[in-house]
């Protein structure tokens, strides 16, 4: 029923895990954005990191399906925070199989819950594989019964992925995009008009890559999936930017209070009340995880986000400490999901 579709960003995420446990996956807690014990990776970049031993055979997984939503941490945009998409910090819903099931099970699970979980029409709905692989591409035709018009087959940079740092599981993907503009040109591989936003990577990692760029085959070949909740959750509500859901709005709102300048007001107020939200956000995250600020490594990016943060608040007019009260925002929004920004509050704020 349309009314019970998840709605908000903890209803969507809700939804994720419980579909997943429901079946045999262990759902675990999302791990810190400092990677453990891998000195290849800067950030948790993806859901699959705090597995990648698992996926390599160094070590035993406590279950061969395992689902969560991690937090995730991406440096590479963040000069583009600002417009209606990009983001540092997000949140990557995952389910994983390592060496269990494989494609047939990934796709049909992926397509049932877009389809019958989120309530999203079919008709907007548009898949990609890789050009090589003609199994996944048999499956999403002849099982799922995705007309071949809806599938595009793209190259290595759109549909193969991996590995997370300098060495670890890669292979070729599948994605699920959404078609936000029915009435614009281009094609999930190639869309320079914006038609599509692609929620769902289903990655099948075969091979592990060595850090010469030499690939193996996997002890088993296995599953990593991405959905992105910020973006779903802009589709499901029914919004054209990821700041106007709900994951985003105290925060918003909170900028706005500080600042006197309204949400809507004009294209340049609108793009700095995105910064300061986002990077507030992504500092919060990163700080209550152990992160403090510093001229190298992690903490060089922490600094570069929270200075970036202060630059676009003093073009909304914004004097003086202002970061630790926005900081307040994120917490209630999101300590619910993730009980460390409580637990770490105050050593945020004065770190802020």
């Amino acid at each position: 029923m349309a009314d019970q579709r998840p709605i908000t960003g903890d209803q969507i995420r809700a939804a994720f895990l419980r579909f997943f446990e429901e079946r045999g996956h262990l759902v675990v807690p999302s791990a810190s954005l400092i990677p453990a014990g891998d000195p290849t990776l800067l950030l948790t970049s993806a859901g699959m990191v705090p597995f990648k031993p698992y996926y390599a055979g160094d070590e035993q997984p406590p279950n061969r399906r395992l689902a969560s939503a991690q937090k995730s941490f991406r440096t590479t945009d963040i000069d583009e925070v600002g417009d209606l998409t990009h983001l540092t910090f997000f949140e990557m819903l995952g389910n994983f199989s390592i060496g269990d099931y494989f494609k047939r099970e990934a796709i049909a699970w992926a397509w049932e819950f877009v389809t019958d979980v989120l309530g999203l029409d079919p008709v907007r709905l548009f898949v990609t594989v890789h050009e090589g692989d003609d199994e996944a591409e048999a499956i999403w035709r002849d099982e799922i019964g995705v007309d071949p018009g809806r599938i595009s087959r793209c190259g290595d940079a759109d549909n193969f992925w991996g590995p997370a740092g300098a060495e670890g599981a890669c292979g070729p993907s599948s994605e699920i995009y959404y078609e936000l503009h029915p009435g614009r040109n281009g094609t999930p591989c190639d869309d320079p008009e914006g038609r599509f936003v692609e929620i769902w990577n289903l990655v099948f990692p075969q091979f592990h890559q060595a850090p010469d760029g030499t690939r193996t085959d996997l002890p088993a070949p296995g599953i990593d999936t991405g959905l992105g909740l910020e973006r779903v959750a802009a589709i499901m509500q029914g919004v054209v930017s990821l700041y106007e859901t709900d994951l985003f709005r105290p925060i918003i709102e909170r900028v706005e209070e500080i600042s006197g300048k309204r949400y809507g007001s004009g294209e340049e107020t609108d793009a700095a009340l995105r910064v300061v939200a986002e990077h507030a956000r992504a500092a919060v995250f990163l700080i209550a995880d152990g992160v403090v600020p510093a001229n190298e490594g992690r903490g060089y990016v922490l600094r570069r986000v929270i200075r970036r943060g202060i630059r676009f608040a003093r073009k909304l007019g914004v004097e003086g400490a202002f970061l630790a009260r926005v900081a307040e925002a994120v917490e209630d929004r999101m300590g619910a999901a993730y009980p460390e920004l409580i637990e770490n509050r105050r050593f945020v704020h004065r770190t802020l």
